[in-house]
């Protein structure tokens, strides 16, 4: 992704040295690429292409910055980082989609019917712990203490490491896999493909099973979401959901605070019981 965005800005940008860069430019650049189409997105068609996400702009405009910073702090190449002064574009109001029970029902039956065995026990963690795609597909054996029902993640996206825990039917269906590559070739992936080596593409399989469950407007990233809100309605507290999802502020897990409010609600009335009971 980051040697993406950078070769972008060496196209648009050009031969200019580091000095000759001004915000002007940058903002030039930021609204061409705010107005950029590409037709080779997953899913865009040459009828309908689709343009690129004010978040993706900001990406591009954050990977750009570090190199400024590091040329103005560390190289004195610089004096200063004129990205700082260009406006980034809004974003939207964060996406909340998640199954209801009928739509979580259909979703299991499609995975359980899939011609991967691996798509139902993928899902079922997805939902039962708001794990990323990537840091269960990447999920490794030397990493889980199927004792304790916990999964150590040592890679994620903030870079962290957190503890994924592994609980009720989740926990079934990792022993269940566990028993099963006893006898088979020695990997040390959880979902490996048949030669071991990495884990295995389930994409396709995962886009049928929601074609089969007539599911509209989803994604599996919102299998994590689906979990959050799932954890919000069960009374849980945002500073709870954040440890869960492994968010290191509140900021990002504030969207399910509306599914909190009944649970909230009953805080105050116990609260309320308590002080006023004579």
């Amino acid at each position: 992704m980051v040697k993406t965005c950078l070769k972008w800005w060496r196209t648009e940008i050009g031969e200019r040295t580091l000095q000759d860069i001004s915000p002007s430019i940058l903002a030039e650049c930021r609204d061409r690429l705010l107005q950029a189409r590409y037709s080779d997105h997953k899913f865009a068609s040459k009828k309908k292409p689709r343009k690129k996400s004010p978040a993706t702009v900001i990406r591009y405009m954050a990977a750009l910055s570090h190199v400024f910073s590091v040329a103005a702090n560390e190289w004195e190449w610089i004096d200063s980082n004129p990205m700082l002064k260009v406006k980034k574009p809004a974003l939207p109001q964060p996406r909340v989609r998640f199954l209801d029970d009928d739509e979580r029902k259909r979703l299991i039956e499609a995975c359980q019917k899939s011609d991967c065995s691996y798509l139902y026990p993928v899902v079922v963690i997805a939902l039962s712990t708001g794990a990323r795609y990537s840091e269960i597909m990447h999920l490794r054996w030397r990493d889980i203490d199927l004792e304790r029902g916990i999964a150590r993640l040592e890679k994620t996206k903030n870079q962290d490491r957190r503890a994924l825990p592994l609980a009720h039917h989740a926990l079934e269906l990792v022993k269940a896999l566990r028993e099963k590559q006893k006898d088979a070739a020695k990997t040390d992936y959880v979902f490996a493909r048949a030669d071991g080596l990495a884990p295995m593409e389930i994409r396709k399989h995962w886009y049928k099973a929601m074609e089969d469950a007539e599911l509209e407007d989803f994604r599996f990233h919102d299998l994590r979401h689906s979990a959050a809100s799932y954890l919000a309605m069960n009374g849980a507290t945002l500073a709870e959901i954040a440890e869960v999802l492994g968010h290191k502020t509140l900021q990002m897990v504030k969207r399910y605070a509306h599914l909190s409010d009944q649970h909230t609600a009953k805080v105050v009335e116990r609260m309320n019981k308590s002080i006023f009971k004579d």
